[in-house]
């Protein structure tokens, strides 16, 4: 398919909304990509070949949809706007290979769909365009579920990938960046300006890639505690550790015993959250955790 016909542009864009009487809803977050050679770096940097599964989420009017068909072996998309459907099976009836789910991600067994979709030696990835306003609970249902998936990358709001991919002592290190972290690499493949998109996002975009690693990089007893005190440490950025502890250990820990437990791990409690690294956060989990403590 040539690039003149191809979904993704602004005047087949427009004749497929005319055709369909197709209007966007806020409520989803909707803004359709209109610009091929985007979605072709999108492509190039989700590492996607001709034995690739991939998994899509709100494939729009299918203009990812057609370039993951284009590219890789098998498509699943999970679109949740039922106006859409019938869009999709016209602008997609050439592909084969591209199976479409009226389902909402959140509430989907991925589990058992990758295991209806694909075989199990096949390299499965997640590649989307994903509505703004529910990025990371999709993003950490997709982390949480353990699927047998080698990456994601998607594309979302610039801020949320920043904060997703930042490193300590940064303006965006904070807990969405150990949540993600902790279960991927993460790093922000490129940006996308406001005009690749219709109607055009108020935001700026950006492409984050996320390799999804084997087991985590620290060890920690208890996970569920684990992200509740890196939650706790970044209560409020501008106070320090201790004060930040205290406030969520009040009704376990007196003050004397949270700064006993900070010099347990060699923490300096006159520091703030955004100073520690995720294995200084590991530790610290560690040494407040007991089972009688939660």
């Amino acid at each position: 398919m040539n690039k003149q016909s191809a979904i993704a542009t602004p005047s087949r864009t427009k004749e497929l909304l005319n055709k369909y009487r197709f209007t966007f809803k806020k409520s989803l977050g909707q803004n359709f990509l209109i610009d091929v050679n985007i979605l072709k770096k999108i492509i190039h940097h989700a590492g996607i070949n001709e034995n690739t599964g991939t998994i899509e989420i709100g494939p729009g009017m299918g203009a990812l949809t057609e370039q993951l068909a284009l590219h890789s072996n098998q498509v699943t998309a999970f679109e949740v706007d039922q106006r859409l459907i019938p869009v999709l099976q016209d602008t997609l009836t050439a592909y084969k290979n591209v199976s479409i789910i009226h389902q909402d991600i959140l509430q989907a067994d991925l589990v058992d769909i990758i295991k209806q979709k694909f075989t199990p030696e096949q390299d499965i990835k997640v590649v989307a365009n994903l509505p703004y306003y529910i990025t990371t609970p999709i993003l950490m249902k997709l982390l949480r579920d353990h699927l047998p998936v080698s990456s994601i990358t998607v594309m979302i709001q610039k801020e949320v990938a920043a904060r997703m991919a930042a490193k300590p002592n940064t303006k965006s290190y904070g807990s969405l960046s150990i949540a993600v972290q902790y279960y991927t690499e993460a790093h922000v493949a490129m940006s996308v300006p406001k005009t690749a998109f219709m109607p055009q996002p108020n935001v700026d975009s950006a492409v984050l890639h996320l390799t999804l690693r084997k087991s985590p990089p620290v060890h920690v007893i208890d996970t569920g505690f684990f992200f509740s005190v890196v939650q706790a440490c970044f209560g409020q950025r501008r106070k320090t550790l201790k004060n930040n502890l205290f406030r969520y250990f009040e009704d376990s820990f007196s003050r004397e015993e949270i700064e006993e437990r900070l010099q347990q791990a060699g923490i300096d409690g006159t520091r703030r959250g955004e100073s520690l690294s995720m294995e200084e956060f590991a530790l610290l989990s560690n040494t407040f955790y007991h089972p009688s403590d939660k």
